[in-house]
């Protein structure tokens, strides 16, 4: 469960980034909003993952409440999930 929610974060990551950086500006500056459309509907389903499954693996971790908070805030903030994933998955990986 650990290395798909690593892989999960990655994902969540990159699909973040690739709305703020990408599709975002095709949608407000050259008004092509298609590309926003399709990334920010897999943004919403690995979001919703990425939250249901930081649930499972804090109960399996035994993540206190406030490690759980810090690491769906993660989710909303860029390249948090990076940071996350490096801080309280890869420890448990090695």
């Amino acid at each position: 469960m650990l290395r798909f929610f690593k892989i999960l974060g990655i994902l969540e990551g990159i699909s973040f980034l690739g709305l703020l950086l990408i599709t975002m500006p095709l949608k407000y500056f050259y008004d092509n909003p298609v590309p926003n459309q399709w990334l920010g509907m897999a943004h919403g389903v690995l979001f919703i993952a990425y939250v249901i499954v930081a649930v499972i693996v804090s109960r399996q971790l035994r993540w206190s409440f406030k490690t759980l908070v810090i690491v769906l805030i993660c989710s909303v903030v860029p390249c948090g999930t990076f940071w996350m994933d490096a801080k309280y998955i890869e420890p448990h990986l090695k």
